[in-house]
C-alpha cells in the first residue's frame, strides 16, 4: 500500500550550543513542498546557501557525520535527521545560523519534541520506498564493522555494539518499527571514552560539552592534570567515577543506552539514502564511516535500479495512439516526427514507442557505414513524447505548438542501431502551469537505459495567419 509524503504544520525553532564549538546556535525546522526531501540552509551565510541531506556530501565523519557542499560544512547531522526520519517525514528544510546543530543532551529527544509541537501533515503526492529484495552488506575491513541490509516488511534496525573495553563491554539493541523510536531510542545520549575525551581537549574541541549532553565511560585512569581540564570544562568543583564506570552524577537512562544510541546514529546516517527503506539493518560495530559508506553504496544501488527500471508493455496491442492519432495533436510531420505510438498517458506522464529502421532518412549520412541513431534524435523523440502530453492537458491541442525551453543533465548509455525498438517515458518532475512542461525522461532498448534528461518545454498558441 502506497503511502502520502509528509511534512511538518508550522516551523518550529531551537536554541542551543554546538558540541565542539561551545556556540549559542538557532535551528528553525520548516514545512518543505512535496519531493523536496531534507534539506539545510545555511541562514548565517551570504547567500542563504542550501546543503541537503545527502551521502554524496559527506567529507568525513569524524565525531559526527559532517556534511560539506560547494565549501559550505553541516557537522553532526546525525541526531537531527534519526527524529525527522522516526516522525516519517519526507519533507523538511532545516535553518541553521552555524555549521552544527545545537547538541541539547545528546540525543534526539529534544528534536522530537520540537518537530511533535510542529504538527506533521500528509502531503498530496505519493512516498518512494526502496523495498530491499536481497541482500545488501558493506565491511571496513580495518576496523571489522559490518552493515548488512535484508528483506523484511518494514523498516527494523538492530545494532551490536563492542568496543573491546571492560567498561563498556558488549550491547546491543533493536528498533522493530520506526513507531518506537520516540520511547525506545530517542533519549539516548552520545557518549565518548576518557582517552577519547582527553584527544578532544587536547584539540580545545567540545566546547559546549558538559555532563548533561554526553556521556564519558572512564576506561582508564584519570591523571590529576585530566581532572583539572576535566573540572574546567564540565564546570565541575569536583568529579567522581560511579562504579558503572561512568563519569560523575550522569544516571543511565538504559543499561545498554550506548547500543541504543548507536542505533540512533544508523537511522541518522540512512536518512543520507535519500530514499525510504523497507529492509532490516543489521549494524555490528557501526560507526559513521561505515554506516554513511553503506549509505553511498545503497544511494548508488537505488539510482543504478531506477536507470534500469525498464518499462515493460505488450507491444503486440493495440496502442493508445497511433501516427495518425499523433498528428492530430503535435504538429510535426515525417521524416521528422520521431514518435509511432502513444502506449500510455496520464496528467502526469506519457510512455511512447518507435521502431528504429535502417530506411530512416538519418542514416544516410549519419554514419551510413555503421549507422547509429543521432543522440539530439533521440532527445527529440523524448521530447515530442512530453509534447504529447503537454498538448492533452489544453482542449484544443491543434493550435498549439511545443517550444524546447531547456535540457539538462542528458546522458547517452547505450548505442541505438537499426532494428531497435526504443521505448520513452517520460514523468512531470512539476505540474503543468502556464504551459510549461518540466520532466524526467528516459529511453530503453534491448532492456537497458540507452538516454535520460531532464527537458523542460513550452506551449504556445499558434498564431493567425
Amino acid at each position: 500500500m502506497s503511502k502520502k509524503q509528509k511534512t511538518i504544520k508550522k516551523e518550529v525553532t531551537l536554541s542551543g550550543v554546538g558540541l565542539h564549538t561551545g556556540n549559542k546556535v538557532d535551528m528553525t525546522f520548516k514545512p518543505a513542498p512535496i519531493n523536496n526531501g531534507y534539506a539545510f540552509v545555511r541562514i548565517d551565510l551570504e547567500g542563504k546557501p542550501i546543503i541537503e541531506a545527502s551521502a554524496e556530501y559527506v567529507v568525513n565523519t569524524q565525531r559526527g557525520t559532517n556534511l560539506e557542499k560547494k565549501g559550505v560544512s553541516i557537522n553532526t547531522s546525525e541526531h537531527v535527521l534519526a527524529a525527522i526520519v522516526a516522525l516519517d517525514i519526507d519533507n523538511i528544510i532545516i535553518e541553521i545560523n552555524a555549521a552544527e546543530p545545537p547538541i541539547m543532551d545528546g540525543s534526539s529527544k529534544h528534536f522530537i519534541q520540537a518537530l511533535e509541537k510542529a504538527g506533521i501533515q500528509e502531503q498530496e503526492a505519493e512516498r518512494e520506498e526502496y523495498i530491499v529484495k536481497e541482500i545488501i552488506s558493506y565491511k571496513d575491513e580495518e576496523s571489522g564493522s559490518e552493515i548488512i541490509l535484508m528483506p523484511s516488511n518494514q523498516y527494523q534496525v538492530t545494532a551490536m555494539v563492542d568496543f573491546g573495553t571492560k567498561v563498556l563491554g558488549t550491547q546491543n539493541a533493536t528498533l522493530e518499527k520506526l513507531s518506537d523510536f520516540k520511547d525506545e531510542i530517542a533519549d539516548a545520549r552520545t557518549f565518548s571514552f576518557l582517552h577519547e575525551i582527553e584527544m578532544l581537549l587536547d584539540n580545545n574541541l567540545i566546547k559546549g560539552g558538559d555532563l548533561n549532553n554526553a556521556i564519558v565511560y572512564v576506561d582508564k585512569e584519570i591523571s590529576d592534570e585530566t581532572m583539572v581540564k576535566l573540572k574546567e570544562v564540565f564546570k565541575k568543583d569536583s568529579l567522581t567515577v560511579k562504579p558503572n564506570g561512568v563519569l560523575d552524577n550522569l544516571t543511565l537512562r538504559w543499561a545498554n543506552e550506548a547500543a541504543r544510541h548507536k542505533l540512533l546514529d544508523v537511522v541518522g546516517d540512512m536518512a543520507l539514502v535519500g530514499t525510504r527503506v523497507r529492509g532490516k539493518v543489521i549494524a555490528n560495530k557501526p560507526g559513521h564511516l561505515v554506516n554513511t559508506n553503506f549509505a553511498k553504496k545503497l544511494q548508488k544501488i537505488i539510482k543504478q535500479e531506477k536507470r534500469n527500471n525498464v518499462p515493460k508493455f505488450d507491444l503486440d496491442q493495440p496502442p493508445l495512439m497511433d501516427t495518425q492519432k499523433i498528428m492530430s495533436i503535435l504538429p510535426h510531420r515525417p521524416p521528422f516526427l520521431l514518435i509511432d505510438r502513444i502506449l500510455e498517458l496520464s496528467d502526469k506522464h506519457v510512455v511512447g514507442m518507435k521502431n528504429v529502421t535502417m530506411n530512416e532518412p538519418f542514416f544516410i549520412g549519419h554514419f551510413p557505414g555503421a549507422p547509429v541513431m543521432p543522440g539530439v534524435l533521440q532527445i527529440e523523440a523524448m521530447a515530442q513524447c512530453g509534447g504529447v502530453l503537454v498538448l492533452s492537458s489544453v482542449p484544443d491541442p491543434e493550435n498549439y505548438l511545443t517550444y524546447f525551453m531547456k535540457m539538462d543533465k542528458v546522458k547517452f548509455k547505450q548505442k541505438v542501431l537499426p532494428g531497435d525498438t526504443l521505448i520513452f517515458k517520460a514523468e512531470l518532475i512539476t505540474p503543468i502551469r502556464r504551459g510549461i512542461c518540466h520532466m524526467q525522461a528516459c529511453g530503453y532498448a534491448n532492456n537497458r537505459l540507452v538516454v535520460e534528461a531532464e527537458l523542460m518545454a513550452q506551449i504556445a498558441r499558434k498564431t493567425q495567419e
